[in-house]
Formats: C-alpha cells, structure tokens, sequence
C-alpha cells in the first residue's frame, strides 16, 4: 500500500535538465516496483520508465531512452527521474505510479499512482 506524491516540475528551456521525485508513503515501498508516465495535452498516456524494487533493473520507452535516468532511494522512499536534453515535445504532465513486484518485467499494469507534476519545456 503507497500513495505516490510527485514533485520537481516546472518551466525550463530546451537542451536544459530538470530532476523530478516521487515520495511513496507506506512502510513497504522497497516492495514496488515503480513506473513514470507522462501525458500531453490531446494525447495519450505514454509509458516512460520504470524501475524494480532493488534499483537493479531499469527500462525505458523509446522517446526518453539515452535522455532520462530513474533511480530510486529505498531509505527515503523516493524515485526519481533525472531528465536531460529536454524537448519540447517533453512537455506533459508526469505521473508516478506503484505496483507490487512480482507482477513480470516490465510491468504491463499499476496499481497506484500520484497526481501528476507539469513539466513544461520552451523552445
């Protein structure tokens, strides 16, 4: 049982770099394996990366692989994604979502998920 909070959005200019958090309440967040997701406005929600519940094991959608980073510190219950070389078409609002390990690799479903932080990057 978490509850993803997502947090580190904003404005910056293309090229640039922003690091977004996901803080997990719960005592078992090491138990999650843990998904971002993003959504622009007029399409659909697109899969960007996930991460298991030791670090060990990442994967990434095709439009932010090379760019993004997804790590996580189990001792402060936070994923994080390290974005770089930031587009415009990155503009989306970004979600955080939680499912329990076990359920394959990657995940095909989650079962909780954050309300979303806008990034927004200017041309």
């Amino acid at each position: 049982q978490v509850q993803p909070v997502e947090s580190g959005g904003g404005l910056v200019q293309a090229g640039g770099s922003l690091r977004l958090s996901c803080a997990a309440s719960g005592r078992t967040f090491s138990s999650y394996t843990m998904g971002w997701f993003r959504q622009a406005p007029g399409k659909e929600r697109e899969f960007v990366a996930t991460i298991t519940w030791s670090g060990g094991n990442t994967y990434y959608g095709d439009s932010v692989k090379g760019r993004f980073i997804v790590s996580r510190d189990n001792a402060k219950n936070t994923v994080y994604l390290q974005m770089a070389s930031l587009k415009p078409e990155d503009t989306a609002v970004y979600y955080c979502a939680a499912v329990h390990h076990g359920r394959g690799w990657p995940p095909d479903s989650y079962d909780y998920w954050g309300q979303g932080t806008q990034v927004t990057v200017s041309s």
